[in-house]
């Protein structure tokens, strides 16, 4: 702590990323990546890309991104905004819509960003509860609010709310802004983007970061009603007119243009996430229903911290969160067949396991 350090600062615990190792021979479930490469038209666009652009600013618009955006979602480009990734999309939307006299709505357990984006802009907040097995009961979010936000499917939890919820959460709360941060989205739940054209409240954030295997681009997006937009730009314009470069801008456009390999990769991870929680089951798991590219599971017998330095040791990194409630379950991402078959063998190799009949 430094004396020149402002009081907010001083007060301020930031968000703690997933471990990044630096040696080699690591097998890396812990952070959400996709264990599949980016599109092939996308990798195209990046290794033939005319570097003698790059003495020029990005198009500080983003234009050619939102149209494929747009073009996709089947909405206006003013109902479009472009971000680096959803992080920052998210930072902008807390500052536009949430510093307000009432208190933020949020999950108990969910994506630990928004708690730090509550201390960063001074937002005071509350987090309701979740209920059995961790599920996520809008019906609870009834009270006087200055906004509400949810991760859908939920992290770290992984499940995911119907439509059909989120629906009837809009028809009741019509005085403040509510965000779905959909990050997971495309891996089996369903999204809220077609109901921002029916409520000018509601605003659904994305990401290229985990089906479109662009996280090292740093490429997020949000869609909603045009006075939103228009208050996410202002936010923007006042922080960094230019936050995606070249590279960023067209390697998204393609990724979005192939819809045939974003299909198949992403019913490869559904897939591949289907065969582990069975697997997983036989060794005394038991997994939440997932909706995620990531199992949120924890073991009948075992304690989590302990089934984490025991894969550690392995070369195999998982995501354990200590913070009470949550703190007997493993974060664990979905790879390829080949790295969950690893994680597998590896836990039935731990000396306490025992296979259980599930039949």
């Amino acid at each position: 702590m430094s004396k020149y350090w402002s009081d907010a600062i001083q007060r301020l615990t930031p968000y703690v990323p997933g471990e990044q190792p630096k040696e080699s021979g690591i097998t890396k479930l812990n952070t959400n990546e996709n264990p599949y490469p980016p599109s092939p038209k996308a990798a195209a666009v990046i290794t033939e890309f005319d570097t003698d652009r790059l003495r020029l600013y990005s198009d500080p618009d983003c234009s050619k991104l939102k149209d494929a955006l747009a073009g996709h979602f089947k909405v206006g480009r003013e109902n479009v905004f472009v971000g680096n990734g959803s992080d920052e999309v998210l930072a902008h939307t807390f500052a536009a819509f949430f510093r307000n006299d009432l208190p933020l709505l949020m999950p108990e357990f969910t994506y630990s960003f928004y708690p730090v984006y509550c201390d960063l802009f001074d937002i005071q907040s509350k987090q309701v509860a979740l209920g059995e097995e961790f599920a996520l009961n809008l019906e609870d979010y009834s009270e006087s609010n200055g906004g509400i936000i949810f991760a859908n499917p939920n992290a770290p939890t992984s499940r995911a709310v119907v439509l059909g919820d989120i629906e009837a959460l809009l028809q009741r709360n019509t005085e403040s802004v509510v965000v779905v941060d959909e990050a997971y989205v495309d891996f089996g739940a369903e999204s809220a983007v077609d109901l921002t054209h029916k409520y000018p409240n509601l605003l659904v954030i994305q990401t290229f970061s985990k089906s479109r295997s662009l996280a090292g681009m740093r490429v997020g997006y949000a869609i909603g009603h045009e006075d939103l937009i228009t208050g996410l730009e202002m936010v923007k314009n006042s922080f960094n007119s230019y936050p995606l470069d070249m590279l960023a801008i067209e390697s998204a456009v393609a990724a979005v243009e192939d819809i045939e390999y974003f299909n198949e990769t992403t019913q490869q991870i559904i897939d591949t996430r289907e065969w582990t929680v069975e697997r997983m089951a036989e060794l005394g798991f038991i997994s939440l229903p997932s909706k995620t590219n990531f199992l949120f599971s924890r073991h009948r017998f075992l304690e989590a911290a302990e089934l984490m330095g025991y894969l550690r040791s392995k070369k195999i990194l998982v995501r354990y969160f200590s913070k009470p409630g949550i703190d007997n379950y493993l974060r664990i991402t979905i790879g390829t067949p080949e790295e969950m078959k690893l994680l597998v063998d590896t836990l039935e190799g731990h000396p306490d396991i025992f296979k259980m009949d599930v039949s």
